[in-house]
């Protein structure tokens, strides 16, 4: 089997509907590094799954999507988001919906910037709204704070929060940016609930959707790259692909570390890449 692409990613970028890439970069990495190996790890676990999804009613053979590889191994953020925006712009301009494997949370902004016109939900452990951190602009902590630079604010909501810095909070308010946390869809609502709410404040018919592992909690994905306790469950997860599917332009998937892994948040991550193919698919089609 070919372990440098992801399962049954047997189409051309012409023919695709999809188009997989990652980014092996960790550059800014401020506790376990290492999700630079999370984009073949998370190919090597897409062999594990069967290609029929029974709740779908569908087979994943049935859909056009392809593999275009990893991109180079950049050696520093900027040059990655830059090289990332570039690589993506070329995918959605062939009206390709990219679905990237990280890699650390910095790429998604180069990612953003390709598209016009859309929403970002991001689902974050952490609300990554510093300006920056440890003189990187475009640090992993500062994700929402470029994406909100590059749509505006009020079209970011992040959702699952239980972290932040007191200035993150400080600016979070002051400029405007709201999220939802863990503790909300805990104890006051439901995904369901906490997209409608999510959806109305972004009022946008185009989401692009990003997604830090470490939203989830460690004991179901322990190889991560900043655990959090009092996180979502892959469920959970599951159901917001779902609800967001009719809508999505783009995904991401991001900050699996493999050194901390026993293999089971490698696998999880593949999981939720095909579902999010399939219930995209099944949406739009």
């Amino acid at each position: 089997m070919p372990e440098s692409l992801f399962a049954d990613a047997n189409s051309s970028l012409e023919e695709a509907r999809f188009a997989i890439f990652g980014v092996p970069f960790d550059g800014t990495s401020s506790f376990r590094s290492g999700s630079a190996l999370a984009p073949d790890k998370i190919r090597e676990a897409s062999y594990n799954f069967e290609t029929y999804m029974f709740e779908h009613g569908e087979d994943i053979e049935s859909i056009n999507y392809c593999d275009l590889g990893n991109l180079e191994e950049f050696d520093n953020v900027n040059r990655m988001v830059q090289g990332v925006e570039e690589f993506a712009g070329g995918i959605v301009k062939r009206g390709k919906i990219p679905i990237v494997l990280g890699g650390e949370h910095s790429l998604t902004a180069g990612v953003v910037k390709c598209f016009d016109d859309i929403g970002v939900i991001v689902l974050d452990a952490h609300l990554d709204f510093r300006d920056e951190y440890e003189g990187e602009k475009f640090s992993h902590c500062s994700t929402v704070r470029r994406v909100s630079d590059a749509i505006g604010v009020k079209n970011v909501v992040p959702i699952g929060v239980r972290s932040f810095s007191k200035e993150e909070e400080v600016d979070a308010e002051e400029l405007g940016l709201r999220f939802i946390s863990s503790y909300e869809l805990s104890e006051k609502t439901t995904m369901h609930e906490a997209l409608e709410m999510a959806l109305r404040w972004i009022d946008k018919d185009r989401i692009y959707l990003s997604l830090d592992m470490d939203v989830i909690d460690p004991a179901f994905a322990p190889g991560i790259s900043n655990p959090e306790p009092f996180g979502l469950t892959p469920l959970e997860i599951k159901k917001c692909i779902n609800y967001l599917a009719d809508r999505l332009v783009g995904f991401d998937i991001v900050e699996v570390s493999p050194p901390f892994d026993n293999g089971n948040t490698s696998a999880l991550a593949t999981r939720l890449v095909r579902e999010t193919i399939m219930a995209i698919w099944k949406a739009q089609t």
